[in-house]
């Protein structure tokens, strides 16, 4: 057997791809995340859904805090730069 030759690293490459196939057809067949060709794993696709949900329900309920903060923001710009006579009657008036 010649070592030296370009169908020697032909067949070194082959063994390797379809190791490389065999492996991934073997986790999808019982569910496993899949290799790319860096070594990452990739999600399933129930999983990416779940967490778009989460990131998503995640981000209703900042954008609901951010709404009340800038609501108590502008109460206290409010009070802040009025003068103190208004603020004394406004005051009042809740009194």
């Amino acid at each position: 057997m010649n070592f030296a030759g370009p169908s020697f690293v032909i067949a070194i490459i082959a063994i390797c791809t379809a190791g490389w196939i065999i492996n991934n057809w073997i986790r999808a067949k019982h569910g496993y995340p899949l290799e790319d060709e860096w070594g990452g794993k990739s999600e399933k696709l129930g999983d990416i859904n779940h967490s778009v949900e989460l990131l998503t329900n995640q981000n209703n309920e900042m954008k609901g805090k951010i709404s009340r903060l800038e609501e108590r923001i502008s109460v206290l710009e409010r009070i802040a730069t009025d003068t103190s006579s208004r603020l004394a009657d406004e005051i009042e008036n809740l009194r």
